[in-house]
């Protein structure tokens, strides 16, 4: 005799429109954060910039996201959150229309890095919101529709960089892009900010920074999630900040076309990787332990067959595309499962704490890192083509080591790991 499963549990007042405004900023996020990898060539012939230079920019943006990050986390404990994430948006979409006025790598440097502080308030405390509002059996559809303005907003990005930049110039796509974040970030204002802990057994406990550092270097779950999740940042940042450039430069399309080229295939690749990983994790449940590295760590094995074949096999423009719009969909297909995993490894109380040191782990260690080392390795060999072998290198690695979690580690389901 089969035992019934239990009523699903309503989410929050307020849930509904709280995921639509999150969205919808997770969507101006990365808008925002790819305009610049996008007029990439502009800049440098205005600006007269190196290689290299052109993607520093976008690494001290990762810097100061990745260190404010975990002070937001810490904030957000006790704080308004959606106070924080109304200054935070504000702050971030002023910094990416100051852009536009830089008269030099320098100015571009502090201004990109602003774009950061904004972007930590929001970035660290959504997912904890959300976490808060609904339930843990619904959170990972609930983190797949949030996420899926991820390569939605990172398409628009490329479209509208490449199109404001090749008609009006760079300056006017940094103050398209930028200004509209502030009707957002009034919207934030109109949001609850739910009891924390809603769902859990028991209200969160304040914890010290070490406290949770130690808590959080225990639980292999976490730290299995992330030590992929940052390898896999390492690959998906170095070929968002430098394939457009590529197709440019290496295969002769023009900008435009090239950047157009990337959106499409962000959002076609982005939004089926997004949707169907999300919906195969919770299908995989049924079937095996640890269902949402299981997926994750599965879909980059062919992510890595189909990144070499773009980047070293196929050369007519339509063959790319469709390379790379397969691609995505697996890459893009760990979005939901990975955020929701984060959520459901540890207690509410650490929830902030672990995205913020998450976040400090997968820039640090990765999309920090791989655009000025690709930029570096271009510039010193005068091959962008063998700059980007470690794109598909790390997206392997990473997989390996979801693979890896999933035969090895306990499943906790939706209960916290420790």
């Amino acid at each position: 005799m089969s035992v019934p499963s239990p009523a699903p549990r309503p989410a929050q007042p307020g849930a509904i429109f709280a995921l639509l405004v999150l969205t919808l900023m997770n969507l101006l996020n990365y808008v925002d954060r790819w305009v610049p990898s996008a007029v990439k060539g502009l800049l440098k012939q205005d600006l007269g910039l190196t290689d290299a230079q052109t993607s520093l920019p976008l690494s001290a943006f990762i810097v100061v996201y990745m260190v404010a990050s975990p002070l937001f986390g810490a904030m957000a404990e006790k704080g308004n959150r959606r106070v924080l994430i109304a200054l935070g948006v504000a702050s971030w979409s002023l910094a990416t229309a100051a852009a536009a006025l830089a008269q030099g790598f320098a100015s571009l440097l502090v201004a990109r890095a602003l774009v950061g502080v904004g972007e930590a308030a929001y970035a660290t405390l959504a997912p904890a919101i959300l976490a808060d509002f609904f339930p843990p059996e619904r959170r990972n559809r609930v983190f797949t529709l949030f996420y899926v303005a991820t390569p939605v907003g990172s398409a628009l990005g490329f479209v509208l960089g490449g199109l404001l930049g090749e008609h009006f110039g760079w300056r006017a796509a940094f103050l398209a892009v930028g200004l509209p974040g502030l009707l957002v970030a009034a919207l934030a204002l109109l949001m609850k900010d739910p009891p924390r802990g809603a769902f859990d057994d028991a209200p969160p406990k304040p914890v010290s920074w070490g406290e949770a550092l130690r808590s959080l270097a225990k639980n292999r779950v976490y730290v299995t999630t992330v030590a992929g999740y940052t390898l896999v940042t390492f690959a998906t940042g170095g070929i968002a900040d430098w394939f457009a450039e590529f197709l440019a430069r290496v295969r002769g399309m023009p900008l435009s076309q090239a950047d157009l080229a990337i959106g499409a295939s962000a959002v076609v690749g982005g939004l089926l990787g997004t949707m169907g990983g999300g919906a195969a994790a919770d299908a995989l449940a049924k079937h095996t332990r640890q269902p949402y590295l299981a997926l994750s760590g599965l879909a980059m094995l062919p992510a890595v067959v189909l990144t070499v074949a773009s980047l070293y096999v196929f050369e007519a423009p339509s063959a790319i595309v469709v390379g790379v719009i397969a691609a995505q969909i697996f890459l893009w297909a760990y979005n939901a499962p990975v955020n929701a995993l984060l959520v459901n490894s540890v207690e509410p109380g650490l929830r902030a704490r672990a995205f913020g040191l998450s976040i400090l782990c997968i820039h640090v260690l990765g999309d920090v890192l791989s655009p000025p080392l690709i930029g570096a390795v271009s510039d010193a060999t005068g091959n962008l083509s063998l700059a980007l072998v470690v794109v598909p290198v790390a997206i392997l690695l990473g997989g390996l080591v979801w693979l890896w979690g999933w035969r090895r580690l306990p499943d906790p389901r939706t209960a916290p790991t420790s």
